[in-house]
């Protein structure tokens, strides 16, 4: 028996490894959504915590969790639903919107002093920024080895405009369009987006994207009645009980509204909201008849923009099969575990998970919430991939 072509006999080993990781302790539930040829199929087990109030609620599919850093393609499409009506140029300064990162200086070594830098050769430009090249990011390193890394990690998050101050007045580590760092771009995009609109990022993003594709539980927050469906998020074992330790719950960080709206990892959403995006990129730009993004933007979206120069060491976010679109990376080699060259998608530090696969027609969805699972290294997502395309049957 098939369904949309998956066969419903191997769906039932994706279900068999969600339950197995709630059964084990790793995680109190878990979702996923698989769609292709026009079928939607949702695996939901286990409960949104391991205790108090939030044990008795069935994990489903508009249960709400982080999103993490599968906030990135949400930015990248707010950004470019802007770019669609002119309001902003993907080659054109940043300058005037963010006066804080013209005349910038940079690095005379990645690695070296802050006080021995050089002139920018160029201003940035907003595709510097979805393509992460315009040259700051996270670098995965030790505390005290590399100046410039520490200087963004102790930058003050009170607010937008103090973080921007502050990030300004610190040089770059590579010239704009010349190496590709994680993280930091989704950030400036944020701010870029507000005050291109003139209204806060969230206010921007919920009016080009989450409203015309029916978005409801995606934000910076949740709150009133919306707690109650709002997953605890776990991180690793206690070294003495060996139980999982609770790293967020619903009356933590995202409880109330931040003064931070974090593009590069501050929203909220459903397994049900972010398939409504996922199927609005793979449509090419709408959803049930509404239309976010152009087909040229999801084409600039969801193209390996990278040379070999540009993702050049880049710790462990890029491989050798993955490239990097706007936000989002893209397989530039079919992977040996399912997912087919051209495939595009992100993960979440939480452990979501999402590709958009158009050679196979296939949407994949996962959403688990415990800290530092969304490593798509791990055995973990190895095995729920290759039972997702060993389910596929045409």
């Amino acid at each position: 028996m098939t369904t949309g072509g998956f066969s419903s006999k191997r769906l039932a080993r994706v279900r068999e490894l969600l339950e197995g990781h709630v059964e084990s302790g790793f995680v109190p539930g878990a979702v996923a959504v698989l769609a292709r040829r026009g079928e939607v199929h949702v695996e939901t087990t286990g409960t949104l915590a391991f205790e108090g109030a939030g044990a008795g609620v069935p994990m489903a599919d508009d249960t709400i969790c982080r999103l993490a850093s599968m906030t990135k393609p949400i930015v990248a499409a707010c950004a470019m639903a802007l770019v669609d009506d002119g309001t902003l140029r993907l080659d054109d300064p940043i300058d005037d919107l963010i006066p804080e990162l013209a005349d910038m200086t940079v690095l005379a070594s990645p690695h070296g002093p802050l006080d021995d830098t050089v002139p920018a050769k160029r201003p940035i430009t907003l595709r510097d920024l979805l393509t992460y090249t315009w040259g700051i990011g996270v670098t995965p390193t030790k505390p005290g080895r590399v100046p410039i890394v520490d200087a963004v990690n102790a930058l003050d998050y009170t607010s937008t405009d103090t973080w921007i101050r502050g990030l300004g007045a610190l040089p770059l580590a590579h010239q704009p369009g010349e190496h590709w760092m994680y993280d930091t771009a989704s950030n400036v995009i944020g701010l870029l987006v507000a005050r291109a609109t003139g209204m806060s990022f969230g206010e921007a993003f919920r009016e080009r994207i989450c409203e015309p594709l029916g978005m409801e539980d995606t934000a910076f927050s949740v709150g009133g009645d919306d707690i109650a469906r709002f997953a605890t998020a776990y991180q690793r074992d206690n070294s003495d009980t060996g139980e999982p330790v609770v790293d967020d719950g619903p009356d933590g960080r995202w409880s109330r509204p931040p003064a931070f709206e974090s593009g590069g990892g501050g929203l909220v959403s459903t397994a049900r909201d972010f398939f409504a995006f996922a199927s609005a990129l793979h449509a090419g730009g709408s959803h049930r008849g509404q239309r976010v993004l152009s087909p040229q933007s999801v084409e600039l979206m969801t193209s390996d923009h990278l040379t070999p120069e540009q993702k050049a060491a880049p710790g462990f976010w890029l491989g050798k099969e993955l490239g990097w679109g706007f936000g989002m990376s893209v397989l530039t080699h079919t992977s040996r575990f399912g997912p087919s060259a051209g495939s595009y998608g992100w993960s979440g530090f939480y452990g979501t998970a999402w590709y958009n696969d158009p050679a196979e027609d296939l949407t994949a969805i996962f959403f688990l919430q415990r800290a530092h699972s969304g490593d798509q290294r791990l055995p973990l997502w190895r095995d729920l991939w290759t039972a997702t395309y060993q389910a596929i049957d045409n």
